[in-house]
């Protein structure tokens, strides 16, 4: 699962997943995407740092205890050092800044690696919007 503000950042890495194999769905704000994550049960959830409604390490936050076995990455522009640390303290697994020149591939690495290849898992525990 996807969680940005970003429809365009939602829309790319969707089709990255996808190309590699995984189901993907996703979800505007940190609140929606707790809601959808209950009701989808998704094997990996990706979240951005800044949105409005509820941001990723409150939502990640949230995720952790309703979810604990489910992997979060963070993937966003605004993690600095501080915000790094805390994202790992509230259960985040790795983050990726969406500057990095290879930022996307490093994304579907993390997610192959916590995964497995071709969407790793049952298909049926992950959902499409």
């Amino acid at each position: 699962m996807i969680v940005d503000d970003h429809a365009v950042i939602r829309r790319m890495l969707r089709a990255l997943l996808e190309a590699e194999g995984f189901q993907v769905s996703d979800a505007m704000d940190g609140a929606e995407g707790v809601r959808k994550a209950l009701k989808l049960k998704p094997n990996l959830i990706i979240l951005d740092l800044s949105m409005p409604v509820m941001n990723g390490l409150e939502a990640a936050r949230k995720l952790k205890v309703l979810m604990p076995h489910v992997p979060l990455l963070m993937f966003t522009n605004n993690a600095d050092e501080i915000q790094e640390k805390e994202a790992i303290s509230a259960g985040i697994v790795a983050v990726v800044r969406k500057s990095d020149s290879d930022s996307s591939k490093q994304l579907v690495a993390q997610a192959t690696a916590l995964l497995g290849s071709k969407g790793a898992g049952d298909p049926a525990r992950f959902a499409s919007d």
